[in-house]
């Protein structure tokens, strides 16, 4: 971990019973890279068990809110706190997991999983994940879509209370696509808080229960999938979202 990582941990994000009811929340984040603002004042809560989507043109935000959220890097002003109940983990899948070749997909959540708990049981979450069949395939054996898994795996360990996922679909074949948002549903039935990116808007119409687009670093609508078609006069979520943002690309990025 990196100087700058520590700082995340020790000073950006909050822990407690302020938030009550919210898995997460995150209060006036603001960021820029040089004179470029990437976040102005952004503000979301999420509560256990729901699923919500942020979408976006490509360079909107998305990516560097969610290593806010994920605790991975620091804003530059705001607040985030996470937790319920004191349970504070919060697990991350970036855009590309990489592991360490030689490894078997079972020895690479063994060698995570020390890192949280001894008692964690890494072929459970396989099976979570559907990798159970993979237990012993080294990682570079295993597809695009199955590495994305493991990822998604690596970031259940120790049972998060928040599930951050960056572009989790990012170059599955559709029936991979179905099939992980398929794990994110039942873990947010689990009461698992899910946040994640994803430019698939037909699996985001039918799995989260809100949706979150931003544009130039702020949310310009913050609502269920079929409130933001009614707002709109849409008919699908890619044309409300053209809509809504300042530019023609549309996508989770």
């Amino acid at each position: 971990m990196s100087e700058g990582d520590t700082e995340v941990r020790e000073t950006s994000v909050e822990s407690g019973d302020e938030h009550r009811g919210h898995a997460i929340e995150a209060i006036g984040l603001s960021h820029a890279y040089g004179d470029i603002h990437v976040l102005e004042d952004v503000s979301l809560s999420v509560a256990p068990g729901e699923i919500v989507a942020l979408v976006g043109p490509n360079g909107s935000g998305k990516s560097t809110l969610l290593r806010f959220l994920a605790k991975v890097r620091a804003p530059d002003d705001g607040t985030i706190r996470v937790g319920t109940n004191g349970h504070t983990r919060v697990g991350y899948l970036p855009q590309q997991p990489g592991f360490r070749t030689g490894f078997t997909a079972v020895d690479t959540l063994r060698f995570y999983a020390q890192f949280v708990d001894d008692n964690v049981d890494v072929h459970d979450i396989l099976d979570r994940v559907g990798l159970a069949h993979a237990a012993n395939r080294r990682v570079e054996a295993l597809s695009g879509g199955m590495t994305r898994l493991l990822g998604l795996g690596r970031a259940l360990i120790g049972d998060p209370a928040v599930l951050i996922l960056d572009e989790p679909a990012s170059g599955l074949d559709p029936g991979m696509v179905e099939r992980l948002f398929g794990i994110v549903s039942d873990l947010a039935t689990d009461g698992t808080a899910i946040i994640l990116s994803s430019h698939n808007l037909g699996p985001v119409e039918r799995t989260a229960d809100r949706v979150l687009v931003l544009d130039n670093g702020t949310f310009v609508a913050d609502g269920a999938p079929r409130d933001i078609l009614e707002s709109t006069g849409a008919t699908d979520l890619q044309t409300a979202f053209g809509e809504l943002v300042t530019t023609d690309e549309v996508d989770g990025r």
